[in-house]
């Protein structure tokens, strides 16, 4: 049985084709990970199922009477109504029978006799049992339940929709479309603007999720957790393969050798890739063992892979000091609640310094702090150098829209003395074609315009890169390259990720928000750390 077909569907945008001639098919318990580069169509294929768009060619099928879910990543929840009124409203048919039930035995206390009373009953036994079948009495649980998983505290909960920030109305949005429990869910990055413990929390629903799921993410954990297919957008067609996450990147490594040379970086990716896999699996098994393996540094024996060779290749002129910043007994509070208090860190070259923790706990506000944007209540940060970071997100808001992408990039920072052509093959590890290289920034999409603020932030020659959820913008590819360019990157790197993947990859040290003002440094990654607290948390 299929809930959603697509037979021979294509979709152009003028002369523009995304899709061509695509054959798939959405089974009951099919959870879906629809991957591809920033531009492929992922989005494209979610507003084609919807409805919203039609295909220049082929039919899209739907089963009778199919409910679908729809989770963008641009929050279209609007309005003057709290979220928990909000979410209430799912539960509408429930609430009145609640209501009837009520009234009902309002009309029995006061006395109703004879036949009346007796069909009062009748009515009371038969919502009564309406409620149990649809599990009614536990819906102010289940409601408070993804609320609190999903890091909504009393006051956001009672705020106006409209009075909320994107990420909070996203938050909303997927807590309502997880209520309705539809047939068939379609999600496109519901990960972006969780934090840990919301991410376990979905991860753990999907599981148990009793419907199908077609999921648009570029979380690869995330994906390792809840999908059992994966689909992949190429040249405009889907290459299916009846596998999870890990088990695609194994398939598609060896497909990608035969498309070497098209797609000449892609299987040195997979193969980090694949190892990045191996060590988290390790780590979970013997944290200790993979904690020396790692110390000794065994790959530093294999030949340099070309994706490396270009990354530093870029940074061999890059020069910059062992003691880059220092921070002293800082403190802030914000709202009567205490963000951190007493930190203490100093950062040096080389190391990749990853904020972890739950939203709300003050991640943001120390970057904000660190770059003097905000004053700390106490204590101080003190940059070693003049021109001490290059702020990946400062980047991004403030690219100028007129100007090209080549233009942009190669006259800036480390780029401005390197050779043209070893700046535009570090372009291409990044997927900007020769095209895409002489087109204004103001038309591109969100995606590629993240990929030029990431160049403009790696090749700034600045001896720090801050990040603040940096993956939340890049496809899988993208982040892969960014990955490899942080390891490499001759200075020192903080970053604030949720990504456990990308933190398994890059992180050196964590700082860890404990709440309460409380943080601490560990030596770790995300999987040796969950490991050495005894989470096991990593299959």
């Amino acid at each position: 049985m299929s809930l959603i077909r697509l037979r021979q569907v294509s979709k152009r945008y003028g002369r523009k084709h995304v899709l061509r001639d695509v054959f798939y098919r959405l089974a009951p318990g099919d959870r879906t990970g629809l991957l591809g580069r920033n531009g492929s169509g992922k989005t494209t294929v979610l507003r084609l199922i919807l409805g919203r768009e039609e295909p220049s060619g082929g039919e899209i099928e739907m089963a009778a009477d199919l409910r679908i879910g729809y989770f963008s990543q641009f929050s279209e929840l609007v309005g003057e109504a709290s979220v928990e009124s909000v979410l209430r409203e799912v539960f509408e048919p429930i609430r009145r029978i609640e209501a009837d039930l009520a009234d009902i035995a309002r009309a029995l206390a006061e006395g109703a006799a004879g036949e009346g009373r007796n069909g009062l009953l009748k009515r009371y036994e038969a919502l009564t049992a309406e409620m149990e079948h649809r599990d009614g009495w536990t819906y102010e649980h289940r409601i408070d339940t993804a609320l609190s998983r999903l890091g909504f505290s009393h006051r956001h909960r009672t705020m106006p929709i409209d009075h909320l920030s994107g990420g909070w109305r996203n938050r909303a949005a997927l807590a309502r479309i997880l209520l309705e429990a539809p047939d068939v869910l379609l999600l496109d990055e519901p990960t972006n603007f969780l934090d840990f413990d919301g991410l376990a929390w979905l991860e753990s629903w999907l599981t148990r999720f009793g419907g199908a799921a077609l999921v648009v993410s570029h979380d690869r954990h995330f994906l390792d957790r809840t999908v059992n297919r994966v689909v992949e957008i190429q040249n405009h067609r889907f290459h299916e393969y009846d596998c999870g996450f890990v088990e695609f990147v194994r398939r598609k490594r060896g497909r990608t050798r035969q498309l070497e040379r098209e797609f000449r970086h892609e299987e040195e990716l997979l193969a980090f890739e694949a190892e990045a896999i191996q060590d988290r699996r390790e780590a979970a098994r013997n944290p200790s063992r993979a904690l020396a393996r790692r110390l000794a540094n065994i790959r530093k024996q294999q030949a340099p892979r070309e994706v490396d060779t270009i990354v530093t290749g870029i940074y061999r002129r890059m020069r910059t000091a062992d003691d880059l910043c220092e921070v002293t007994q800082l403190s802030k509070r914000y709202g009567g609640q205490t963000l951190f208090d007493g930190l203490d860190f100093t950062l040096h070259r080389g190391e990749r310094l990853v904020v972890v923790g739950p939203n709300g706990c003050g991640k943001t506000t120390l970057l904000r702090v660190l770059r003097n944007e905000v004053a700390p209540d106490a204590g101080r940060v003190h940059w070693k150098l003049a021109n001490a970071y290059a702020d990946y997100n400062a980047v991004l808001d403030g690219l100028d829209t007129k100007a090209t992408v080549t233009r942009k990039v190669n006259f800036e920072g480390l780029a401005h003395r390197a050779p043209r052509k070893q700046v535009h093959r570090f372009l291409e590890l990044l997927q900007f074609s020769e095209m895409d290289l002489q087109q204004e920034i103001g038309t591109l999409s969100g995606g590629q315009r993240a990929r030029v603020a990431l160049a403009l932030s790696l090749l700034s020659g600045a001896p720090v890169v801050i990040l603040d959820e940096p993956t939340n913008h890049l496809d899988v590819t993208a982040t892969q390259v960014m990955e490899r360019a942080l390891v490499n990157f001759p200075g020192a790197v903080v970053v604030v990720s949720h990504d456990r993947f990308f933190i398994d990859k890059v992180a050196t040290r964590l700082l860890v928000f404990e709440g309460g003002g409380r943080a601490s440094t560990v030596n770790a990654n995300w999987t040796l750390w969950q490991a050495g607290r005894g989470a096991g948390a990593t299959p």
